[in-house]
């Protein structure tokens, strides 16, 4: 049903705001989501602008019937309306709400008619009218009736009404001051109580909706009359069955008689007529107004039948009766319940009691006769019995089956007599049955195995935990003892590792454990009950040891030696993520507590290093800058993820240098925090090179004097590790070595290097010339110097970290970088 926009009134603007109404109608009961017209459009705005103007939707009322959608700008109903529940009795029923907007600010009024719909039928508020009429009066009399009411409005509330066919009456509408019509009822015909004591009508409503609605009310005319006629029973004789042990005021039955006159010539009282002998009277009682005959006193032994009167008389003038005859039929009752008498009934039974035993003897007895008299006896228990009769009213209670005590301990039988009466009177009787216990049942466990977990470094004497071992048997047949099986695991017995208390099962360690060590063993455990003959299981217990964080990583590389402090050399020209070192090291533990992660925990300059917390690779995090101090010290921190969490540090020195110096500084002394060269290491760098300059002069000198003298290579010639050189250690003199050698290196972590010693010979002069350098195993030749020159050399002595000698005839360049 989709509503519809009737009319947008006027819109003006005043004072920089805007007012205006819209109008629009839906019809009632309009289903949710039903577009009722176009606000934005009716606004002249598009559906985006009311979003811009922060559009607001204002409303009095409790529920919202009506809303905006934005994305349309059309108004939608949010709830269906029920007119007559929203403006009931009135005549139009409008809701209002407020629209508005902002920049330019604007407020408009709507209102929306909620037209009605013919969804009420017309009804009745008295409901069913009940008219009495004389049967005297003349045809012509009127009778007013009620009117109808419907919540429609317009021509869905006309009603008109109508009369369904009758000889006797006739619908006319009369007429009120007001102009206002009701029904009346007219009689057509005069009335005769005799042939017609009641006339039933109805008088319909209709209202003038498509399509149309009617509502009815049933109109109930009752003809008055005199008393010219006595009553009559239903009856000529009424029969009655009564148990002898019927007690007083049983009803037997009920007699009723019909007077056809009206009022108190019709009403009827009943008692005991005069011809009822005198002996039976006080045997029975009569309500006077029910016409209930119910027991008095005893009637009687059974089989005797009772006669009686009951009179039924009008209360008119002249008090019109009749008489009617009552037989009453006295019938035996099975009043004695059968009796269960007990004649033996064993104590208990043995479970392994084979099927047949006799467990009771039982006699039956029923003092009534014939039918009421013959017993029937019947057992329920649940369990493995049946009854067997073998004499008159005799039974025995035998086992039908086998029994286990560890599945019913104890049964309730229940034993069941019953006489044959025509109701059935029984007697029960409960008989305990107690199964005695033979030990047939062996110690079980739950699990076949069992794991049982401890933490490692536990103090002698720890509970680990306990074995657990059910015999549903009974007494010593049920009491397990436990005892440890001493088998050889990890080449230790069980016995020296673990103990097992017998009452209990508990477990207990005898040593303390350690996971690094012994990491679990097995072994096996024996519950045996104290039955003649006992019986046993075992089950095999697994003990695993958890790990524990004891072990602090181990920090491998590297390794601090004589106390000194590890030294790399780094370069002034590296750039970002230069590989410093790796740190590499390990922890004992296992799992989380063996999970290592890297950390910088002290820095002399914290923004220079960064190091992978995985890897343990320490880098440059940054290029070096010339304001960055020399000496660095780095304290890397290992730590692992136990809890608690343990954790080792390092301490490397790191010296920025793009040449190795001869003798490697001190890193012990206090941090650097890096800043500008001080004048003391300036006039340092200065008289280095100066003497570099006069030595290399010196040399060219000597060169000219002697050239053609050839060169004497120095018998001893040494490798030096790059240790050595990290520590801080000098370099031993050799016979051909002067004290003014030069000591340049450039080595860098984790690459293959090698470090030699080359010796000239000069004439007589011992001068001699130390080259270190990088050796690649891929090229020899490739010896990266820090100060060289073009002279030959007869014979290189290089070795490596690992030892191994190798002899290059090379050629040593001039380079010189300082």
């Amino acid at each position: 049903m989709v509503g519809w926009r009737v009319a947008v009134l006027c819109l003006w603007v005043s004072c920089g705001s805007a007012a205006g109404q819209l109008e629009y109608s839906v019809l009632e009961e309009t289903e949710r989501g039903v577009a009722v017209g176009s606000v934005s459009a009716d606004l002249g705005l598009s559906a985006a602008a009311l979003s811009l103007r922060n559009f607001r939707f204002l409303s009095s009322h409790r529920e919202p019937y009506f809303g905006v959608d934005l994305a349309s700008g059309a108004l939608v109903v949010l709830e269906p309306a029920d007119r007559e529940r929203l403006c009931e009795t009135k005549v139009v029923c409008v809701l209002t709400y407020e629209l508005v907007l902002e920049d330019p600010l604007e407020l408009h009024t709507m209102r929306v008619h909620v037209v009605d719909t013919n969804d009420n039928s017309p009804f009745f508020p008295a409901g069913d009218v009940q008219l009495h009429v004389p049967e005297f009066l003349m045809p012509g009399a009127r009778f007013t009736l009620p009117n109808a009411q419907d919540a429609d409005e317009g021509s869905n509330g006309v009603l008109s009404y109508s009369l369904s066919p009758s000889q006797h009456f006739r619908l006319i509408m009369g007429s009120r001051v007001d102009g206002s019509e009701y029904p009346e009822l007219v009689l057509e015909k005069a009335l005769d109580r005799e042939q017609r004591a009641t006339h039933q009508l109805v008088l319909s409503a209709r209202d003038g909706g498509q399509p149309a609605r009617s509502g009815d009310a049933r109109v109930t005319i009752i003809v008055v009359d005199t008393n010219n006629n006595a009553p009559v029973f239903e009856r000529t004789v009424y029969r009655a069955k009564v148990a002898e042990t019927a007690p007083n005021g049983t009803v037997l039955l009920r007699v009723q008689a019909s007077d056809p006159d009206e009022g108190s010539n019709g009403e009827i009282r009943y008692s005991l007529s005069n011809s009822t002998r005198a002996a039976l009277r006080h045997h029975f009682h009569v309500h006077p107004r029910t016409g209930e005959v119910r027991v008095a006193a005893s009637l009687g032994p059974p089989e005797t039948l009772l006669e009686a009167y009951i009179e039924a008389r009008d209360e008119g003038t002249f008090g019109l009766a009749s008489t009617v005859k009552l037989l009453v039929e006295v019938t035996d009752v099975n009043d004695h319940a059968p009796e269960v008498n007990l004649l033996t009934l064993s104590s208990s039974v043995s479970e392994d009691a084979a099927p047949g035993t006799v467990i009771a003897l039982l006699s039956l007895r029923d003092e009534d006769l014939g039918p009421n008299g013959k017993v029937v006896c019947s057992m329920s228990s649940g369990g493995p019995f049946k009854l067997k009769a073998f004499f008159d009213n005799y039974y025995s209670l035998l086992t039908d089956g086998l029994l286990d005590r560890e599945q019913v301990s104890e049964y309730q039988v229940l034993i069941t007599a019953s006489d044959g009466g025509s109701t059935p009177l029984s007697t029960r009787r409960t008989l305990t049955v107690s199964v005695a216990d033979v030990n047939d049942n062996s110690p079980s466990f739950a699990q076949p195995q069992q794991e049982l977990f401890v933490a490692e470094n536990n103090g002698p004497g720890a509970s680990l935990g306990r074995v657990f071992a059910q015999d549903p048997d009974l007494g010593k047949n049920g009491l397990v003892f436990y005892e440890l099986l001493d088998i050889i695991s990890e080449r230790q017995t069980a016995s020296s590792l673990v103990a097992v208390e017998s009452t209990s099962g508990a477990i207990t360690a005898k040593t303390s454990f350690d996971f690094e060590q012994l990491r679990g063993f097995h072994f096996q455990v024996e519950a045996r009950d104290g039955g003649i003959p006992p019986r046993s299981a075992t089950v095999t217990v697994s003990l695993f040891v958890v790990d524990r964080n004891d072990n602090a990583p181990v920090i491998l590389f590297p390794v601090p030696r004589n106390g000194s402090v590890p030294v790399e050399i780094v370069p002034r020209s590296a750039r970002s993520g230069h590989l410093v070192t790796k740190v590499v090291a390990e922890d004992a533990d296992s799992g989380s507590n063996a999970w290592l992660s890297y950390h910088i925990s002290q820095a002399s300059d914290s923004s220079l290093f960064r190091i992978s917390a995985n890897m343990g690779e320490l880098r440059t995090s940054r290029v070096i800058l010339p304001s960055d101090a020399v000496k660095q010290r780095v304290v890397v921190m290992v730590r692992d993820q136990g809890e608690p969490t343990l954790s080792s540090s390092v301490t490397l020195g790191v010296l920025l240098s793009n040449s190795a110096p001869q003798v490697l500084p001190d890193f012990e002394d206090t941090w650097e925090t890096g800043g500008h060269l001080s004048t003391q290491n300036l006039y340092l760098v200065i008289a280095l090179a100066c003497i570099s300059f006069l030595y290399l002069g010196c040399l060219l000198f000597f060169l000219c004097i002697k050239v053609n003298q050839s060169p004497v290579c120095c018998s001893q010639r040494r490798c030096r590790s790059p240790e050595e050189l990290r520590y801080g250690r000098k370099m031993a003199s050799s016979p051909c070595m002067a004290s003014a050698t030069v000591d340049v290196t450039t080595v860098e972590r984790l690459s293959q290097t090698y470090l030699c010693q080359a010796s000239l010979g000069l004439g007589s002069d011992n001068n001699s010339l130390l080259l270190r350098g990088e050796y690649s195993a891929a090229d020899p030749r490739n010896l990266a110097t820090g100060v060289g020159l073009n002279l030959p050399i007869s014979c290189i002595h290089i070795r490596n970290r690992k030892g191994d000698h190798i002899n290059v005839n090379a050629t040593v360049s001039k380079v010189l970088e300082i």
